[in-house]
């Protein structure tokens, strides 16, 4: 079992954010698997990511210090990742590339989405 069962980021603009990890999420192997009136679940099996309107009605907003690591099965995966973003409007947070300060083999990049949400995905080279 893992630790986090799932993380909702909430959005201001459902359907272009839905557009957006509709498109970039895929390059990771990820897909919707449930959709509903402003909410969308991503994942393997099991919807792990949200997006959604937040539940209070107030506008969303990114929190400092927070964001999302998607895992990568490899540095070509990480690279579609960051472009994809790139493409539909993501702002580049960080080009893909090794990270030692983490790892020897920490490769990632990462990206703003279009709610100022910072995401990252991320493989380990000789793992």
């Amino acid at each position: 079992m893992t630790a986090i069962s799932h993380v909702s980021l909430g959005t201001n603009d459902h359907a272009r954010a839905k557009a957006f990890y509709d498109a970039v999420l895929p390059t990771l192997g990820i897909r919707c698997l449930l959709d509903f009136p402003g909410s969308a679940g991503y994942g393997h099996k099991f919807p792990e990511f949200w997006i959604q309107s937040p539940h209070d009605g107030k506008a969303a907003s990114a929190g400092n210090g927070v964001h999302v690591c998607f895992n990568a099965n490899s540095a070509e995966e990480v690279q579609a990742f960051h472009a994809k973003a790139l493409q539909q409007g993501a702002q580049d947070e960080g080009k893909p590339g090794l990270r030692k300060e983490y790892t020897e083999d920490y490769y990632a990049a990462f990206v703003r989405d279009l709610d100022g949400h910072k995401i990252e995905a991320v493989c380990f080279l000789k793992r």
